[in-house]
């Protein structure tokens, strides 16, 4: 009995150590698993798409070894409100993002890719083919999406300014139906704009409990960010209570100057929900400065009908007075000299005021700044992308310290920098920003508090499986970044520059980031929320 015994020890011990063959071994770096336990050093070994060993041993034979010594290793980041699905289209690589490490691009706020078109007319795209449209066509980095409730509504109502009736919420429901077992992550709401504005909480609740029961989530860029911010606050909350739904708000601030100071009670009424057992959180970008159209300072009133026909009718001489009186009011919180053009439509346009103030247009127009705004969309026929300088630096520190924010970018993913354009620098820089400047230099949170937010905890509020954890058998979506030099580059005043520091990157296995280049490799996959209807997600 003694001499099976020693044999079946002696058997198992050579089992352990024999050498296994892997396709990847990352060895020596510092391993982040996304949990926000501390970091060890040790190695991971990669097999197909998958995480093969995390932890201290070191007995494979590898097609490709890594050393990671000195560097950082940690799943790969999530990007909660992209809008890369269309800059994706064009360019797959997604460089401006996975530079930063991210591997899962998350779209959906109040429209998504999905579903567009008519059946009648026979060009009709579902929400599940427009994802694996994306997929088909070839992109670095993993996609995901919520169902756009302002999508959900033109489909059916279209852009005019009146509640749904039962008919219509009908039919909602069951698009909402649909894309979930496509796979949505669940209702994503922009309730700022026209004409996801003209929906009522009762039309949200009712499009989220579809959600709900199929586990889906409920995100939202909220009503209102300044003056009425914590009403906003409030309908989220009861959404998330009658739709019995995890809740996240978008981007969370206290816009303008007037009103950052409610960003505490924003946090004290998220914080109560949370103790009550509400699961409610939030994602943030890492500057003080907004994006969006000069629609943010244009009421939603003159924008029923689309934009064709709300840009006819700020023409009319009748309806101009009341705009004019209205933007008005809004510069009082958001000053002319606060508000950056940098997007348009016509090259004749942008040559003219592309980096310029409202304020500066305004002086070289002559005209006041109410009446440039107004006239200078005529005259683009576009919504003119601005840059809004809205918030406190103080508060993007706050917020960086609370442990239910993960984080965004709120931009398309670019990759050739070469195209003559501008935008805001987070698309560049949003992510690696918290590792250097607020973990590193700040040292506003721990490395392994930022990378549970980047990773393992935004994946917990996608409700996806096997990602955003450095976990056997979990997907291998890996980041191999330098902690002493990984930074952002972006600035307001030259924003297209790609950040430093994140080496190697692999998505589902595949290395799409090496040495800091592109591999030309084209891994990405459309991942799918829990309504799927497929086990496999």
């Amino acid at each position: 009995m003694k001499k099976l015994l020693l044999a079946f020890v002696i058997i198992t011990f050579s089992c352990d150590n024999d050498p296994i063959n892997v396709d990847v071994l990352i060895k020596g770096g510092t391993i982040h698993n996304g949990s926000g336990e501390k970091g060890y050093e040790g190695n991971i070994a990669i097999k197909d798409d998958t995480i093969y060993y995390v932890g201290k041993r070191g007995n494979f034979i590898a097609a490709k070894t890594i050393d990671a010594s000195g560097k950082v290793v940690s799943p790969g980041f999530i990007n909660m409100l992209s809008w890369g699905y269309n800059t994706l289209m064009q360019d797959g690589r997604s460089l401006s993002d996975l530079k930063q490490g991210v591997t899962l691009e998350v779209f959906g706020e109040g429209t998504s890719p999905g579903p567009s078109g008519s059946v009648k007319s026979n060009n009709y795209i579902s929400f599940g083919e427009a994802m694996q449209n994306l997929e088909s066509n070839g992109v670095s980095t993993n996609i995901a999406s919520y169902l756009g409730a302002t999508t959900v509504r033109i489909q059916e109502i279209g852009y005019a300014n009146r509640k749904a009736n039962s008919d219509e919420m009908e039919s909602m429901r069951n698009i909402v139906k649909l894309a979930m077992m496509q796979g949505a992550i669940g209702i994503g709401s922009s309730l700022i704009y026209a004409p996801a504005d003209y929906a009522n909480t009762y039309e949200l609740v009712e499009l989220s409990k579809v959600a709900s029961s199929y586990g889906g989530r409920y995100i939202s860029h909220i009503r209102n960010e300044d003056e009425y911010v914590l009403d906003a606050v409030d309908e989220l909350i009861e959404i998330s209570e009658r739709a019995d739904i995890p809740a996240e708000i978008y981007h969370l601030k206290s816009s303008t100057k007037p009103y950052w100071h409610l960003l505490d009670s924003i946090i004290s009424k998220v914080e109560k929900a949370r103790d009550k057992g509400l699961k409610i959180t939030a994602d943030m970008y890492t500057y003080p400065a907004a994006s969006t159209g000069l629609t943010g300072v244009i009421p939603t009133w003159v924008q029923e009908g689309g934009r064709e026909a709300w840009i006819n009718r700020m023409k009319r001489p009748e309806i101009r007075e009341r705009l004019f009186k209205d933007i008005r009011e809004e510069l009082k919180k958001q000053p002319p000299e606060t508000i950056l053009m940098v997007g348009f439509n016509k090259n004749s346009v942008a040559k003219k005021y592309r980096g310029l103030t409202i304020a500066q247009a305004s002086e070289l127009r002559g005209e006041s700044p109410e009446q440039t705004i107004v006239d200078l969309i005529i005259e683009d026929g576009s919504r003119i992308q601005c840059i809004y300088f809205s918030m406190s630096e103080d508060n993007i520190r706050k917020k960086i310290k609370l442990p239910w924010v993960s984080f965004d970018s709120d931009a398309g993913s670019y990759s050739d920098i070469s195209k003559d354009f501008i935008t805001h620098p987070r698309a560049f820089g949003s992510f690696v920003r918290v590792l250097g400047k607020y973990v590193r230099d700040e040292k506003l949170i721990s490395m392994e508090e930022a990378i549970r937010r980047l990773s393992g905890f935004a994946a917990d509020n996608l409700g996806i499986n096997k990602r955003g954890y450095l976990k056997q058998g979990y997907y291998a979506d890996i980041v191999i970044f330098d902690p002493k030099i990984v930074d952002d580059q972006a600035t307001f005043e030259e924003p297209l520059q790609f950040a430093i520091g994140i080496e190697q990157v692999f998505v589902n296995g595949v290395q799409v980031i090496s040495n800091g280049e592109h591999t030309g490799e084209f891994p990405g996959r459309f991942i799918k929320g829990s309504g799927f209807s497929v086990s496999d997600k």
